[in-house]
């Protein structure tokens, strides 16, 4: 089956571990939107590796393409490759093939994701400061540049030119540092060289693998509430990363996709600023203390809490879907009792979906159930049987508030830590 995996939280939710652990029976592994502000921790074969830009399939050997919706950095994904190649994954141009419709991440990017928080100052959104909104920016507004446009480095240039004028002006007003064309260009020259063998017009590639009844893994980046459109607004990334976004991300149609697998921890967290209304200190501090939820790609602290159903509920809709994987339910064996938000107080009303209106986020009451905790390690579980009662209590409440069934429970880091029910 085609199957689109997609985060039912702020991202972090353990995606990679799913991508990794479906892609053994994938013959595509295709990834439709984001940047390299998003990292997928993966363990394969015993050893950890930290994915920003590739498809965690290039672990395992499947073609991988990095589709349309993608805002890439060159530089990023060389390094990226650099550092895979020299821990023995090895990467053709056959297996990695980079949509030629992919918009480029270019060094200015960066530094006007940096004016925009600096603008925004206490209300700033906490990016990465990759570039990835600016890039995004650019391809909305029409004036970005394309992996195609590179194969003239004259027209590149050019282009870069245009767009460099603007560019100055709003860096130059926030103090930061300007750019030559020619700097610019010499920046990510070598990395353009270097992956120029994988451009490719990806859609016919994705195309003849369904139309052969390969099986095609759809791996998203970040999660729904970052999505521009059903995210805590404007706490939010620049691209679609609920399952819709991974066909107009890769140009597969719709009806090609036979499931979706929705991936959320057994709590929740969050990077960076922006509504929480579960957020705990104690738990935040409970995970610290061992170790725990520090960011792929920044390193910094997540915020943690108590899991949000009245978020995965809708999750569930916007995504439509049809398999929920909990990850870390470990990461709860010690706790005596757990809550599970169950609805949103707001203003005397009771909510069963998350608000449009940025105003309710900052005066939202949750409403929690209480569950008693099993107090059992289950990293050594391999059966859903094999769980506590208490355990499997708590994942039949999970599937009675999201109305989605429980397929996928992670118990571990490890492949092996995966049941399947």
């Amino acid at each position: 089956m085609n199957t689109i995996i997609c985060g039912l939280q702020w991202g972090d939710e353990g995606k990679g571990k799913i991508v990794d652990f479906l892609t053994e029976e994938a013959d595509l592994v295709v990834r439709g939107q984001g940047g390299n502000n998003a990292g997928h921790t993966v363990i394969a074969k015993g050893q950890k590796y930290v994915l920003h830009l590739i498809p965690s399939g290039i672990l395992w050997g499947k073609q991988c393409v990095i589709g349309n919706g993608v805002v890439l950095d060159p530089v990023g994904l060389c390094q990226e490759i650099e550092s895979l190649e020299s821990e023995g994954v090895k990467i053709s141009p056959d297996q990695l093939l980079i949509s030629d419709r992919a918009h480029v991440v270019l060094p200015y990017h960066r530094e006007l994701d940096a004016a925009r928080e600096l603008s925004l100052g206490d209300k700033k959104i906490g990016t990465t400061k990759r570039g990835i909104g600016p890039s995004y920016a650019d391809k909305a507004n029409r004036i970005g540049l394309r992996l195609a446009d590179f194969r003239d480095p004259a027209k590149a240039k050019e282009l870069i030119s245009l767009r460099l004028e603007e560019a100055n002006r709003t860096l130059a007003y926030h103090e930061l540092p300007t750019f030559e064309m020619e700097t610019v260009y010499t920046e990510i020259e070598a990395a353009i060289d270097r992956l120029r063998p994988h451009f490719a017009n990806v859609i016919p590639i994705i195309h003849n693998s369904w139309k052969k009844n390969e099986v095609i893994l759809f791996e998203g980046a970040q999660g729904t509430f970052l999505d521009i459109d059903f995210g805590t607004y404007p706490y939010v990334t620049s691209s679609n990363t609920t399952s819709g976004g991974a066909c107009t991300g890769s140009g597969c149609p719709p009806h090609a996709i036979d499931r979706v697998v929705g991936v959320c921890k057994a709590y929740t967290t969050r990077v960076g600023s922006g509504p929480f209304p579960t957020q705990n200190d104690e738990i935040a501090e409970f995970f610290h203390s061992r170790g725990m939820e520090f960011g792929a790609t920044t390193g910094r602290p997540r915020r943690c809490g108590w899991l949000d159903t009245v978020l995965i509920r809708y999750a569930v809709m916007v995504n439509g879907v049809t398999d929920l994987a909990i990850t870390i339910l470990d990461g709860l064996d010690e706790r005596e009792t757990i809550k599970i938000c169950v609805g949103y107080e707001i203003n005397g009303e009771i909510h069963e979906f998350p608000p449009a209106d940025r105003d309710y986020w900052d005066v939202i009451n949750p409403i929690y159930q209480e569950m008693p905790g099993w107090q059992e390690n289950t990293t050594s579980c391999r059966s859903y049987d094999n769980l506590p009662q208490a355990a499997q209590n708590y994942l039949a409440r999970i599937e009675e508030l999201t109305g989605a069934p429980v397929k996928y429970v992670g118990v571990g880091p490890d492949r092996e830590q995966t049941i399947i029910r």
